[in-house]
């Protein structure tokens, strides 16, 4: 362990001091988030630990219920992922899921180049079909970082139209149920998050959108 690395004593004590500020700062605060979570948003995002889904969108804890991974995949024999969004749908009643990516994702960088790096190959071959669904668009980019940039943009819209595809999207679509599905990318560079829409509202709209981008 480095000099400058934070013990597990010092990240104790700042969430002591973390729970300290906000109890002064509002002292119903724990009490209250106790009792229930209630958010309007799903995110789907990278595990990478530069992409903090509650900081990049200014929100408190309980204000967004969060499912992470390797490349931010959707996959519908994944039920770990779709676990996440049964229960967003089915108890927390939520009405945005956003599926978010972010530019200069390693994940998307090995499956761009077929990078041999273990266990993961296996997860990264979800994100090289996107690469492979595409290869005539990536290949008339002028360089390998255009090409990169392109299909972190390409596996967010993958992954998304993979969300809405689901059983558990279609089903509450056809049940009434008010929910959007949009699809972000993030800069590492700026921090700032860039929309790849249109969303989708219901099952019409990702037909669109496939047809759009001839899938």
């Amino acid at each position: 362990m480095s000099s400058d690395e934070p013990t597990l004593d010092t990240l104790l004590d700042r969430n002591r001091g973390w729970a300290d500020s906000m109890t002064q700062s509002d002292p119903e605060f724990f009490s209250r988030l106790a009792q229930q979570q209630a958010p309007r948003y799903l995110w789907i995002g990278c595990s990478d630990s530069r992409v903090p889904a509650n900081q990049i969108l200014g929100l408190m804890p309980g204000e967004i219920f969060v499912h992470r991974n390797v490349a931010n995949v959707v996959v519908h024999s994944d039920l770990n992922c779709l676990s996440v969004i049964h229960f967003a749908l089915e108890v927390l009643n939520i009405r945005h899921i956003i599926v978010c990516g972010h530019y200069g994702c390693g994940g998307v960088r090995a499956a761009l180049h077929d990078s041999k790096l273990g266990l993961i190959d296996n997860w990264l071959r979800h994100v090289q079909d996107v690469r492979n669904r595409n290869r005539a668009e990536l290949s008339e980019l002028k360089d390998d970082h255009a090409r990169l940039v392109r299909l972190c943009e390409l596996n967010v819209l993958s992954q998304a139209i993979n969300v809405a595809e689901t059983t558990l999207m279609q089903d509450a679509w056809g049940r009434g149920q008010q929910v959007s599905v949009h699809s972000l990318i993030y800069g590492l560079d700026n921090g700032i998050l860039h929309n790849l829409g249109p969303s989708f509202d219901k099952p019409e709209d990702v037909l669109r959108r496939k047809g759009e981008l001839g899938w």
